[in-house]
């Protein structure tokens, strides 16, 4: 689902939601698109591809090593990083909880090609697979996700190409997450490339049951009975419950110290 960030910024409350009336916020859609640019398509294919047959994958690893993912990951890393100092900087505290990179190994590249139908080879790959470089990023509140959302659409260097907002939306199974595609300009061998990294940006309540829901679908080889779905399901919605309740009892807090600053306590 791809929504402007007005619609998404818009249904957020608190003292915390982002004002658009205060920044420059960039207003122009979304490129919508999933596909690689042609210079990472190539660097992809010479890191994941036989030279000889063109097999992808073959010996389950990595032909060369991944060099503009790994890249693309540190340049968004330090954008990040740069942002969270300058909250820190500013507030006193930094929003941000934790944040983690990887890059996919063959064999889940392998696993989701079979998951979306998709011919394990080299173009499907890129075509189908938008995650290989991905980044997450924790937060203790649900604003906080979205505040960080604008610093992204804002930056001049980092491009949106969608957004999938599964916290406004959760899955039929209660996943909720808010992922954003962000093509990240890098430059290797005195030439620049843009490269895509998928963003999974989500409160400590709803990573804790994301990380349990691996774990059985892990054990289960992802066919969990339908009690346990069930189970889950509803422990979703108590981690949703508990992150409403605590924005609310940060934002009594935020407005109870407004009043003694008011008063001059």
């Amino acid at each position: 689902m791809h929504k402007p960030l007005n619609d998404l910024t818009s249904s957020m409350s608190g003292k915390t939601q982002p004002d658009s009336t205060r920044r420059d916020v960039r207003t122009e859609p979304f490129s919508h698109q999933d596909s690689p640019d042609k210079a990472e398509r190539e660097a992809l294919l010479l890191a994941a591809c036989d030279p000889e047959d063109g097999s992808l994958f073959p010996d389950g690893e990595w032909v060369q090593p991944p060099l503009l993912y790994q890249h693309a990951l540190r340049k968004l890393q330090d954008e990040i990083e740069s942002i969270r100092q300058e909250w820190k900087s500013a507030e006193g505290f930094s929003p941000i909880e934790h944040i983690k990179t990887r890059i996919k190994e063959p064999s889940s590249i392998l696993n989701k090609l079979e998951r979306l139908g998709a011919d394990a080879d080299a173009e499907q790959m890129a075509d189908q697979v938008h995650d290989i470089a991905g980044m997450r990023i924790v937060f203790p509140f649900v604003t906080d996700v979205y505040l960080l959302l604008e610093r992204i659409w804002q930056s001049p260097e980092l491009h949106i190409l969608w957004i999938r907002d599964y916290i406004m939306e959760p899955k039929s199974n209660g996943y909720r997450s808010l992922h954003v595609l962000v093509s990240v300009p890098i430059i290797l061998g005195g030439a620049e490339f843009r490269v895509r990294v998928e963003v999974q940006m989500r409160t400590l309540a709803m990573d804790f049951w994301a990380s349990l829901e691996h774990i059985l679908l892990y054990k289960y080889d992802r066919r969990v009975p339908e009690h346990l779905e069930q189970e889950l399901a509803s422990a979703a919605g108590a981690a949703g419950e508990l992150d409403h309740k605590m924005l609310a009892l940060r934002s009594e807090v935020l407005s109870l110290s407004d009043e003694d600053e008011r008063s001059g306590k």
